[in-house]
């Protein structure tokens, strides 16, 4: 059985950061009750590849059996990607099925969600890298939880419940792609990650 992990990464999504609610809020919740664990949710850069090699940067001393990730919508693509590579458990928030489809209209300056006088330029490269990085399939389901909202305006649930089948799922009726009733599923989330027992 596995254990709960001793180190927890949070990859947030496109124009976010680490002040995203749900970052904050399981800071918040690891602060009090588990603070045994190391916790990082990094700023990830705009373009794909730095994000990658900044992730793999970060992880690259932690056990490879003690450690899980969380990725929402473009940070659940990149949660993915960084479960394949480790064979780490990942808890995917709407997680990005096809961020080279959806992001390509977003070529151009971009402001950050949190910060409107933040902005980043993102580039028609950063799609091609996208593209390239798609893993093919998933490997060991169970080690995957996805948490989709069919009220997603951005992403579609059918796609998302589709990509991670045979994967523990919690499927929500309403709610929408920022998860802005994020408590009321966090007990499902630290429960799949073993982290709702004592340290």
């Amino acid at each position: 059985m596995n254990q709960a992990p001793s180190h927890l990464l949070y990859l947030h999504g496109f124009r976010s950061s680490p002040r995203s609610v749900k970052a904050l809020r399981l800071q918040a919740w690891l602060h009090r009750h588990r603070p045994d664990v190391h916790w990082q949710c990094p700023q990830l850069p705009p373009s794909p590849r730095a994000a990658l090699h900044q992730v793999q940067d970060l992880v690259a001393d932690w056990p490879p059996q003690r450690f899980a990730v969380i990725g929402s919508s473009l940070g659940g693509f990149y949660a993915t990607l960084v479960a394949e590579a480790t064979g780490c458990r990942a808890v995917l928030i709407n997680p990005a099925v096809d961020p080279a489809r959806d992001l390509a209209a977003h070529v151009g300056e971009q402001t950050a969600f949190h910060d409107a006088s933040q902005r980043f330029e993102f580039r028609a490269g950063f799609v091609h890298d996208l593209r390239t990085m798609k893993p093919a399939t998933i490997t060991r389901p169970e080690r995957y939880f996805a948490v989709i909202a069919k009220g997603d305006e951005l992403l579609d649930w059918r796609e998302m419940s589709a990509r991670y089948a045979g994967c523990p799922m919690r499927l929500i009726e309403g709610s929408d792609h920022g998860l802005s009733d994020f408590d009321d599923h966090l007990p499902a989330i630290l429960h799949f990650l073993q982290l709702d027992a004592p340290g």
